[in-house]
């Protein structure tokens, strides 16, 4: 076990999370986790099934004594966000997380940690091994590409689990408990255009956003964290109101769900309007500098030389930046039901425009609208929908999935208070989350089943600024234990 971790309570959930780190497994590379985990149990002697989609089910029989309870499902998710410095050499695919402890808190060095959900599929793991913990039958459902588009909820095949009751593990803030969350639709576009050649009396230049705190786009979108991807369009937009450039390539963010912490772009300008892009840049730092003064202290607008390639001519620029500056972004409204909660966001995850095949240019973008309310994302869709269709480009509404409708009166919130209450010493605060928690997708497929989330102090999920507080876990395991022992009869 790597040192940094070898001495933190409880020693089984943090060796499970060790694992977890030596093992890639960014959002379509869970293959190698799986296999790990599946060989794991077996050698324990536990019982395991893979659905069609790849999600996985390791089954515990009930503890002695326990053998009358009703069987609970264990939840979380396989993948990771991959997410790093910008100047850090890392593949995701291959490279292992290094883990380091400051202040009371675990984090990686460079990268996303993976607490998120790395710590709930450690918990599980040290249920699914422990001889000493009290509980009835056990499933641990680890589901796939949970990060990306929630496939494995979404095709989580129906009828494999028996449990009326399940723990979901994917949760960020000790003392709460959350028994719903938004639902949300992915928004795919992709557009080709034959670009032109750039004239010999042009220069070309990268111009980059950098150094934004990003963040996940449910949790932070009401932060009034600085998007990198919308600053990109606004300069662009800005800068042609002063002089005439192609544009010629641009590129932010990566991931659907997280706000975009870098994005550059290329351009080409005749050597005339040069001293005008220089003034303009150092100029519009400033003023963002200023505008996100709290927010993005380390906020950088840069520019260097570039090689000079293909444009898109003048006019199709206009139109390309016009759509990307009305394609929405940030929250659209605040919940009148539930107060200090977001009701509907969208996130302009990720931009790009690049050479493709045939001497096309091809441009794409994702963006995620989120929604307490099912009508308000088909809304907030069809908004960034008009947007891009104004361009003639393809516009996919694809990964749908449903909101978790809270339910105040459950029986088995009303358990996990009680437990809260004796473990904790305080109360649990009952939340709603503006995010896409598995819970509503399964909780579609199996009718009655009961279902909280929970976990430990989490901060800076899906940047390289994510860190784990120590302290806190060992709460979340406290907490799961003594659910687990509370586990009402059949």
């Amino acid at each position: 076990m790597n040192q940094v971790l070898s001495t933190l309570q409880p020693e089984p959930v943090w060796r499970h999370f060790q694992t977890l780190c030596n093992i890639p497994r960014p959002s379509f590379h869970e293959a190698q986790l799986r296999d790990h985990l599946i060989s794991w149990a077996e050698s324990l002697g536990l019982s395991t099934y893979i659905d069609p989609v790849g999600n996985l089910v390791i089954r515990k029989p009930a503890s002695k004594g326990m053998e009358d309870r009703q069987t609970v499902v264990l939840q979380g998710h396989l993948d990771m966000v991959a997410q790093k410095e910008a100047d850090l050499e890392h593949d995701f695919t291959k490279d292992p997380i290094q883990t380091q402890i400051i202040d009371g808190w675990v984090s990686a060095k460079g990268t996303t940690l993976g607490a998120d959900n790395g710590i709930g599929v450690a918990a599980a793991l040290a249920v699914l091994e422990s001889t000493d913990v009290a509980h009835g039958p056990i499933e641990a459902l680890f589901t796939i590409e949970e990060e990306t588009s929630l496939r494995g909820a979404l095709q989580l095949e129906e009828g494999i689990l028996k449990g009326k009751i399940l723990l979901n593990l994917d949760s960020e803030d000790r003392g709460d408990v959350y028994i719903g969350c938004a639902g949300g639709v992915d928004i795919n576009i992709d557009k080709l255009y034959t670009p032109i050649p750039a004239t010999a009396d042009k220069k070309a230049y990268e111009i980059r956003v950098s150094g934004l705190r990003g963040g996940h786009s449910g949790l932070d979108i009401h932060k009034g964290r600085a998007s990198a991807n919308v600053l990109i369009v606004r300069l662009l937009t800005l800068l042609k109101e002063q002089c005439d450039f192609g544009l010629s390539a641009f590129s932010g963010g990566t991931l659907r769900n997280a706000i975009a912490r870098d994005a550059k772009a290329t351009i080409n300008l005749e050597a005339r309007d040069e001293a005008i892009l220089f003034r303009f840049i150092e100029t519009f730092e400033k003023r963002c500098k200023l505008e996100f003064s709290v927010i993005e202290p380390d906020l950088k607008v840069g520019l260097t030389p570039a090689t000079l390639d293909s444009e898109l001519d003048a006019a199709t620029t206009d139109r390309l930046l016009n759509a990307l500056y009305c394609a929405p972004h940030g929250v659209h409204r605040m919940s009148t039901e539930l107060e200090g909660v977001t009701e509907t966001s969208c996130n302009l995850g990720v931009i790009n425009l690049c050479q493709a095949t045939s001497g096309k240019k091809k441009f794409d973008a994702c963006l995620l609208v989120r929604s307490l309310v099912d009508s308000a994302v088909e809304h907030q869709a069809h908004v960034a929908k008009s947007a891009f269709s104004l361009i003639d480009a393809q516009v996919r509404m694809e990964n749908g999935y449903p909101g978790w409708r809270p339910d105040p009166n459950a029986g088995l919130l009303k358990a996990f208070l009680q437990v809260h209450k004796e473990v904790m010493g305080y109360e649990a605060n009952v939340k709603v989350i503006h995010a896409g928690l598995e819970c509503g997708i399964i909780g579609a497929k199996y009718a009655g089943m009961e279902m909280v989330s929970f976990g430990p102090n989490i901060r800076g999920a899906h940047s390289p600024t994510e860190r784990m507080e120590i302290d806190s876990v060992s709460d979340f395991w406290d907490l799961l234990v003594a659910l687990l022992a509370s586990t009402p009869k059949a």
